[in-house]
């Protein structure tokens, strides 16, 4: 945001302040000033002279000798200019002076041109008289000045022989930029800049005073408006002007628009760009001798429409681009661009004023959607206050009378469905003076208040907060107004109250580090795998068709068919990384990821899927089934919930070796399952090798697990250790001998251990041989052999339900 002090003083007449100082102090009131320049850095002994007397160069055709009046002295000066001649007013640089630069849009020196007394061809001259372009600025902000020549002032500017003539030209001003942050819209405004500069220097802030006189007729006879879309235009207002007459602005107006880097056009065009840097508020003209109806209509565009802007470019329109209609026609993108169908020209009678609040997100979107951007567009994305836009639409029609454009028609259209309303917050001076760490008088603060426009009442202790300071919604927000007008250098340094609280993480991620150490303890390391698949996953993993994990999430806007749907089991990536570990002829790889899989709770989705998350472990080489058991079991032992887990064979996953997989449980909560790849799915990812997985439930093991750990002591009394080898059926598991075991052995039973497994010639067909040795103990006495014994009897009694023998 570019701000003119010129400019600035139209609204605070006080501000006397020496550049440096002005910066300074806005910049520690909060506005982040970025920088400033000086327009007349390089302009120096720069006068207003009178030409009284003009005669030939004895020895230069293209010279002309001039006796130039500059007040106190009269000086000759040399010049081949074309265009000046006796009694010209002009500015003139004197011995010694500076001027900023050349001609016809040459760069400007960094330091100036140093102007010294010399002969041209051998006549004297004190001096240098000046175009507009050797004082820094162009015909673009001086358009009477002429193409070639020295600048001339007009017979009604109110300058005499010694006057400035910077400060004539208006060129004795600087231009500070500021960075704007977001949430302090107001700010994109020179009132909004004045308003802050008034309070930062404690200085009366004087707005415009408008008033509009009208011209009689009522506004309804001209135009109607209906707003459709309601949610993107929260206000549209519109007024009329009749027997309109275009011609150029008044200087003031041009100074002041230059200052700012904006061209003049006209009165008509210069007034929307005026109110628009004054205000904030874009504003838009139309010409109502194109407007279908004499009817506006505010709506979404359709697919596929094309518009034609003002630039003569066309557009590609889409239904969440908002168009500015007539009855018949579009006729302008809102808050963007004007249709070239409805530009105003020459010929205007009657002028259609449009000032409305568009969404600032829409706006947004839209500039990205057509490939256009605009200064007005830039006003509307930052989010502008609706009670705005009847200001600016008051403020324009006003210039429009004064400057003599035309005649207002009475009445204004507007359109406000939802008006928006004013905030009211309790002043409660000792929570912000806590907040601060401040002593700030309860009185001192209302006046910090006062100067932001920020009303109080007494009575009810409220303060009034005007709509467009949208950034001050609680007590914290009115304590940064008292801390940046207080002085942040002024704040004391003073020690955070509260009480000291520690830091940790929760109980969930501590669970994921115990599985990470774990995991990397045992040889595996840690992958990071795609969240977004291919659904060809599904038949690699060989997933039958009426499978539920086939119900994924289609990507709306994917790479590509290879990153199309988000996954909703874990194992193609880590099978992924497994198979190129083995292309790659490594010998043995352990890999683990702790991630999540996305359920959708219904397709298409209507909400927020459930995001699951997974440890997911797979090897090759040196260890099988049993090894990769064994990581488990240790996991879960350390969790806290070991000795009640069960390994219960399965078919069920097709993916899976069918006699070589297992699905771990906890009563009736199912923790994962485990196994060995099915030999078409490994040929599938081009693994020749036997590779074993694991997939556990990351909810169910943090809700089994605990820290909580009980010591006990060494055992006070030996233990008895017994032995028994078992004939078995090949079709019973280990486990199930296991189960019988602990179940039989009770609270004595310290430990059970299979120490073999045989099959062979001494073994009958269809059988095995099993041996376990079993550890028994008591905490309050030594166990004699008969209750030992006992214990035996019946784990022999119950396996020989089972059909187990003792091996003889």
């Amino acid at each position: 945001m570019n701000t003119p002090i010129s400019w600035l003083k139209a609204y605070v007449p006080d501000l006397d302040v020496d550049i440096n100082e002005f910066v300074d102090a806005m910049t520690l009131s909060g506005s982040h000033v970025e920088g400033y320049e000086k327009k007349d850095k390089n302009l120096e002994k720069i006068v207003v002279g009178c030409i009284e007397k003009i005669e030939k160069h004895p020895d230069a055709d293209k010279l002309i000798v001039c006796q130039v009046n500059v007040g106190n002295e009269t000086v000759q000066i040399v010049t081949g200019a074309p265009n000046v001649k006796e009694n010209d007013l002009v500015p003139v640089v004197l011995d010694g002076g500076k001027v900023a630069g050349g001609h016809d849009g040459e760069p400007l020196p960094e330091d100036g041109i140093k102007i010294k007394k010399g002969k041209l061809r051998g006549v004297e001259s004190y001096g240098m008289m000046c175009s507009i372009e050797e004082l820094g600025s162009s015909r673009d902000f001086y358009p009477e000045a002429p193409e070639y020549g020295i600048y001339v002032f007009s017979k009604d500017a109110d300058v005499k022989p010694g006057d400035d003539a910077v400060a004539a030209l208006g060129l004795n001003d600087a231009v500070v930029e500021y960075e704007i942050t977001s949430n302090r819209v107001d700010c994109f405004s020179m009132i909004g800049m004045a308003r802050e500069a008034a309070a930062t220097f404690d200085k009366e802030f004087i707005p415009p005073v408008v008033t509009v006189k009208g011209s009689g007729g009522n506004v309804n006879d001209y135009i109607s408006v209906e707003v459709q879309d309601t949610d993107l235009c929260t206000r549209y207002t519109a007024r009329v002007v009749t027997d309109i007459k275009i011609g150029p602005s008044p200087k003031w107006m041009r100074e002041r628009l230059a200052a700012q880097g904006i061209r003049s056009i006209n009165n008509l065009v210069d007034i929307t760009n005026y109110v628009m840097e004054e205000y904030g508020q874009p504003m838009h003209a139309y010409d109502l001798a194109t407007i279908a109806g004499n009817k506006i209509v505010v709506r979404r565009a359709k697919d596929g429409d094309v518009f034609t802007t003002l630039d003569g470019q066309e557009r590609k329109m889409d239904k969440d681009v908002l168009m500015i209609c007539d009855g018949e026609k579009e006729i302008g993108i809102a808050g963007i661009m004007g249709g070239e169908n409805s530009m105003v020209t020459d010929d205007i009678k009657t002028l259609l004023f449009e000032a409305a609040c568009f969404d600032g997100t829409n706006i947004r979107l839209s500039t990205k959607r057509i490939g256009l951007t605009t200064d007005a567009a830039a006003k509307f994305v930052k989010g502008l206050d609706p009670n705005l836009a009847i200001e600016a639409m008051n403020r324009a029609c006003q210039l429009i009378e004064e400057l003599g454009c035309g005649k207002v028609v009475d009445g204004v259209v507007d359109v406000y469905p939802n008006p928006v309303s004013e905030i009211k917050l309790p002043f409660e001076p000792e929570k912000m003076n806590r907040l601060l760490g401040t002593d700030v008088p309860d009185e001192q603060m209302l006046k910090y208040f006062d100067r932001l426009g920020i009303e109080y009442n007494r009575e009810t202790n409220m303060l009034t907060i005007p709509t467009f300071r949208q950034d001050i919604k609680c007590m914290a927000d009115l304590a940064e107004e008292v801390g940046r007008f207080y002085g942040y250098d002024n704040i004391p340094t003073t020690l955070p109250k509260g009480e000291a609280t520690a830091g940790k993480k929760g109980y969930a991620e501590r669970i994921e580090d115990e599985v990470r150490i774990i995991c990397e303890g045992n040889g595996f390391s840690g992958a990071m795998c795609y969240s977004f698949e291919s659904p060809k996953v599904f038949d690699k993993l060989l997933i039958p068709a009426d499978d539920e994990a086939r119900r994924a999430i289609e990507i709306s806007n994917p790479l590509g068919e290879d990153f199309s749907i988000m996954r909703t089991i874990p194992l193609n990536g880590i099978l992924t990384s497994i198979a190129t570990n083995y292309n790659r002829r490594n010998k043995d790889a352990r890999l683990y990821e702790l991630a999540n899989v996305y359920i959708p709770k219904s397709l298409p989705l209507t909400e927020l899927p459930d995001e699951k998350m997974k440890l997911t472990m797979a090897m090759y080489g040196s260890g099988d089934f049993f090894d990769l058991k064994g990581v488990l079991e240790e996991m879960f032992e350390k969790l806290g919930f070991g000795k009640e887990v069960t390994f219960k064979p399965t078919g069920a996953h097709t993916f899976l070796h069918p006699g070589r997989q297992a699905d771990i449980e906890k009563g009736k909560l199912q923790i994962g399952y485990m196994g060995q790849l099915h030999p078409e799915a490994g040929d599938n990812y081009g693994i020749k090798a036997d590779v074993y997985v694991a997939v556990i439930n990351m909810d169910v093991v943090t809700m089994l697990s605990t820290f909580d750990r009980k010591y006990e002591g060494i055992a006070k009394f030996p233990a008895v250790i017994r032995d028994l080898s078992m004939v078995v059926d090949k079709s019973i598991f280990v486990g199930q001998i296991e189960a019988v075991i602990k179940k039989c052995g009770g609270k004595l039973l310290e430990k059970v251990e299979l120490f073999d497994v045989y099959e062979g010639e001494q073994v009958a067909d269809g059988k095995k041989s099993v041996a376990y040795s079993m550890t028994f103990r008591a905490k309050d006495k030594t166990l004699e052999d008969a209750e030992v014994g006992k214990i035996i009897e019946k784990i022999i009694a119950e396996l020989g339900k089972m059909g187990i023998t003792l091996r003889a």
